[in-house]
């Protein structure tokens, strides 16, 4: 005959979790790691700008409200890209100005109808 214990079993002890190792702090994103990634993208980005006008010489005629002119193609584009990213600017800052405005505005009333602070 088989001996059945009637008591609660006991359970083996829980395996040890493994450690998870800490992060390496020099690994971590800095502002100067993404500043330094930044510096080499635009460095990438300027000198196919450079490929690309000294292989875009040719001169072309240009006419705009009555002024003629004539400049290499590759000097025009770049110009046309670079009033492009400058207008972009100013109305991205124009936005961002607006937005300012309508914060502070909405704190100061929020700050109004609290009421004075309490001590």
């Amino acid at each position: 005959m088989t001996s059945n214990p009637s008591g609660p079993r006991e359970q083996p002890p829980p395996a040890p979790r493994p450690r998870v190792p800490a992060k390496d702090p020099a690994s971590t994103l800095t502002r100067a790691g993404a500043l330094w990634s930044s510096l080499i993208a635009g460095f990438l980005i300027l000198i196919l700008l450079l490929v690309f006008i000294a292989q875009n010489t040719a001169s072309t005629p240009f006419t705009f409200l009555g002024w003629h002119w004539s400049l290499p193609l590759g000097v025009a584009i770049l110009l046309a890209a670079v009033g492009g990213g400058l207008l972009t600017v100013a109305v991205g800052t124009a936005r961002i100005i607006q937005l300012r405005r309508v914060a502070k505005k909405t704190h100061t009333q929020a700050l109004r109808s609290a009421g004075p602070p309490t001590r």
